[in-house]
């Protein structure tokens, strides 16, 4: 039996902008849905999209060809800055009151809504 993958923490939250920077979708740019630590992997709204086919159950749901997002490896991804529009690394800046925030470290600037 495997052992279980452990969680790691990220540099990518959800509701993060983000640009793919390697596979089909290289070059475009999404806010970030769902981060799945365990994989290594995150769901980028509108990107990565494939094809599923489903069964029909009931009334409710119908079957058909569902179009929806698969998840992308976290290492595909940076996280876009504001200021800098572009994708950018960040680091983790200590402030006064012993709390932390992600900065770009391109211009300094506070990444995300921190």
């Amino acid at each position: 039996m495997r052992p279980a993958r452990q969680p790691q923490k990220f540099k990518i939250r959800k509701n993060d902008t983000v640009m793919v920077i390697a596979g089909r979708d290289r070059g475009k740019t999404g806010k970030v849905l769902r981060v799945i630590p365990v994989r290594r992997r995150l769901i980028v709204e509108r990107l990565n999209m494939v094809k599923r086919h489903t069964k029909p159950n009931g009334a409710a749901s119908p079957g058909g060809i569902v179009e929806r997002e698969a998840p992308l490896d976290i290492s595909n991804v940076m996280v876009m800055c504001d200021r800098c529009n572009a994708p950018v690394r960040s680091s983790v800046k200590f402030n006064a009151d012993g709390s932390k925030s992600r900065v770009c470290r391109r211009c300094g600037d506070p990444l995300g809504s921190e």
